[in-house]
């Protein structure tokens, strides 16, 4: 097994001048609501049909279409007579959301993305707009062809002197309304800690760190299991597009909401801490994505329109356990509060056996099962705490790499993988 290129170090940029985006919840008057939703909808109209041509001129003709073009077909849509309300609403949202669709494909191309796909109506949607598009005097945003300020709850201030270069607006699935304004800020780093630690993530507990300390895993998603299940079936049970099936979707979009807002809350909180107390932080490259592939139910040929209980229940309810628990999010947000703050985090490769490897002695114990929380190094013989032992390893082959870029000591810590 090879592990080329197995690390990657996050540092801090120099000027410590960033893009931060602060959101805010804001409720709208009737005639803004109206205006907002005509342009998000104009916005994904336009995504939509850009993704469409783009896709068609490459399957028939293989023809790539770049950003300039898509924008000339977007002044021809504009003059035709089907889609003249398009001129309606923000000629500037209607442009961003043509760069955000060549952003989109950029990312596919360099492989950071998947293919672009089509937006629906049913996720919400989002307008931006940039400096031309909205006023600001420090108090008050007004957005373009709007006569009134919107009316925004301010649960937060922003930074002194702050002028934001755009904003979005936003309407999630559940109906509510977010505008997100981006200023630049210098990000003052943090005092130098002279503490690291090493991160193992799990489901029993969610994260373990190589001092022993356990954070419990709150399993959001599981505590409205039983309200989430019964929205479900009654959306299952209505017509699709009556009425009853569109409350029926906000109340699901609710409940989804309510779980995702609690987890954010969550993770912001750890890895705020977590960065604040140490100076290195060391974690797994975990491929989330391969852990939490769906498992396809087994119909029970005795009990017909029930699923056997076997092996396969486990598996779907493990995989549910993965997805909630935000693993992925997780390192998104230690990524960019160790950038913001002067700190270092170090991601290891995936397929380091940090729990086979005894953190005493180094010896290599092998495979073992998920239900053996402990065990005895047969070299050593002591006694470790699996999740404990695993984020000691991760710590130091972290330091491995850390320590004045020798990569050798990398490749001797490595070495143990060799069975």
């Amino acid at each position: 097994m090879s592990y080329k290129n197995c690390a990657m170090i996050i540092t801090m940029s120099s000027d410590g001048v960033v893009q931060r985006a602060y959101r805010f919840r804001f409720y709208p008057t009737p005639q803004q609501e109206d205006l907002l939703r005509c342009t998000i909808g104009c916005c994904r109209l336009v995504y939509n049909k850009a993704l469409a041509a783009r896709t068609e001129a490459w399957t028939t003709r293989h023809e790539r279409i770049g950003f300039a073009e898509t924008s000339r077909q977007l002044t021809l849509w504009k003059n035709t007579e089907e889609l003249s309300f398009l001129n309606d609403v923000s000629s500037v949202a209607l442009q961003r959301s043509v760069r955000h669709l060549q952003a989109a494909f950029s990312n596919f191309f360099n492989q950071r993305g998947d293919y672009p796909e089509f937006k629906k109506k049913s996720h919400g949607g989002s307008a931006s707009f940039m400096r031309t598009a909205f006023t600001w005097d420090g108090r008050d945003l007004k957005l373009a062809k709007m006569g009134e300020p919107l009316n925004i709850k301010w649960s937060r201030t922003l930074p002194r002197s702050a002028k934001p270069s755009s904003v979005t607006v936003i309407l999630d699935a559940a109906g509510r309304w977010h505008v997100s304004i981006l200023v630049e800020e210098h990000v003052k780093p943090l005092p130098k800690a002279g503490t690291q630690v090493g991160i193992d993530m799990g489901l029993t507990d969610f994260a373990i760190t190589s001092n022993g300390e356990k954070t419990a895993n709150p399993r959001f998603r599981k505590r409205d299991a039983q309200r989430l299940r019964k929205a479900q079936r009654d959306l299952a049970r209505k017509r699709k597009g009556s009425n009853n099936h569109r409350r029926a979707m906000l109340k699901v979009a609710r409940i989804q909401a309510r779980i995702a807002d609690r987890r954010k809350d969550f993770l912001h909180k750890l890895s705020t801490r977590i960065v604040r107390e140490n100076q290195t932080v060391v974690i797994e490259d975990l491929a989330v994505k391969n852990m939490s592939r769906r498992c396809k139910p087994v119909a029970d040929p005795q009990q017909p329109g029930r699923w056997k209980r076997n092996g396969q229940t486990a598996k779907r309810a493990l995989n549910r356990g993965i997805t909630d628990a935000g693993w992925r999010m997780l390192r998104t947000m230690l990524a960019y509060k160790c950038e913001w703050y002067g700190r270092q985090l170090v991601v290891i490769d995936r397929w380091y056996p940090s729990s086979q490897i005894c953190s005493t002695c180094g010896k290599n114990t092998g495979r073992k099962p998920l239900n053996v929380r402990a065990w005895t190094c047969p070299a050593c013989h002591t006694t470790h705490d699996r999740d404990v032992n695993a984020a000691k390893n991760i710590l130091a082959a972290g330091l491995a790499v850390n320590v004045c870029g020798d990569q050798r000591k990398h490749r001797d810590a490595l070495s143990q993988c060799e069975a």
